[in-house]
């Protein structure tokens, strides 16, 4: 296997949260280097791993949500010979980040700055635009289409070994636990997302490296659970808006998704995790897109 590092961000002092990975190969290459807040120990993690200011060559982008991608303006700053590569429908939130922000702000209102810090713009000639349409590597990975999450996903392939560096695609994987759907508002398409798990299948890769959080080898399982468990998402969200039942079914799902994570987490851990990350800010995600989609 190669010598891909996932580096632990312990975003808020959390372990097992949020990831980063180094991509092992001839010019060092981050994917997704996390929020501002984590930047810091990202750097001094780098160091250890004999990475210094000058020998990150690319910063690569499973997308611009701000838990793995707003670090990256300061990161550009600090590390003056890396490269950026988006989604080329997602580069103008990385030049501008005002609307990614205030998007932010309005879905974790006053835990966004404690959350993410502040976010600073990437210059726009340190940006690769990628278009997955078209052949060609980021940093010698293969990127791919991956809507679902929201519609400007990528995920990266590295071919050597099957490695598949999935950001929020396969969903979130925490400490061994059943897969959770990653589905905050306002960027869900649920059929896209469906399509994107049939594609993630026919590639087959070997592990898969969740931003949230680890690599995992039991690709087919997760896949397959995920899918079911978006269906299963989407119907019990469309039942609770027939029924006029919504708040109370949101906060069912938040208390059901933290007792069946608490024996893989402990109870403490994962409370902190969904205070912070609250699994009803998911049941809304696909609210807001049932409620648009009837």
């Amino acid at each position: 296997m190669s010598g891909h590092v996932c580096i632990d961000l312990k975003h808020l002092g959390l372990e097992g949260a949020i990831a980063c990975y180094l991509v092992n190969s001839d010019e060092p290459a981050l994917v997704d280097p996390g929020p501002t807040t984590t930047l810091d120990r990202l750097v001094a993690e780098l160091a250890l791993l004999g990475v210094g200011e000058a020998d990150l060559r690319h910063v690569l982008l499973t997308h611009v949500h701000l838990d793995h991608a707003g670090a990256t303006g300061h990161l550009v700053e600090r590390f003056p010979n890396a490269t950026v590569h988006v989604h080329a429908d997602a580069a103008s939130h990385m030049v501008d980040p005002e609307r990614l922000v205030a998007s932010t702000r309005r879905t974790f209102g006053e835990l966004h700055d404690r959350l993410w810090g502040e976010v600073k713009p990437v210059p726009a000639g340190r940006i690769r635009a990628v278009r997955p349409e078209e052949s060609g590597s980021s940093a010698g990975l293969r990127p791919l289409p991956t809507p679902g999450h929201i519609a400007h996903h990528l995920a990266f392939l590295d071919e050597r070994d099957g490695t598949l560096f999935s950001g929020d695609s396969m969903g979130i994987a925490l400490d061994g636990g059943p897969q959770h759907p990653p589905t905050p508002p306002p960027g869900v398409n649920l059929p896209a997302w469906a399509r994107t798990l049939e594609r993630i299948g026919e590639v087959g890769p070997q592990r898969f490296g969740a931003t949230h959080f680890g690599f995992h080898v039991d690709v087919e399982a997760r896949r397959l659970q995920l899918a079911e468990r978006l269906e299963a998402l989407e119907a019990r969200v469309r039942r609770a808006v027939e029924a006029g039942d919504e708040r109370a079914d949101a906060e069912r799902f938040e208390r059901e998704v933290r007792a069946e994570l608490a024996p893989f987490m402990g109870e403490a851990r994962v409370n902190r995790y969904f205070d912070l990350f609250p699994a009803a800010t998911d049941w809304a995600g696909v609210h807001f897109y049932v409620t648009r989609n009837p």
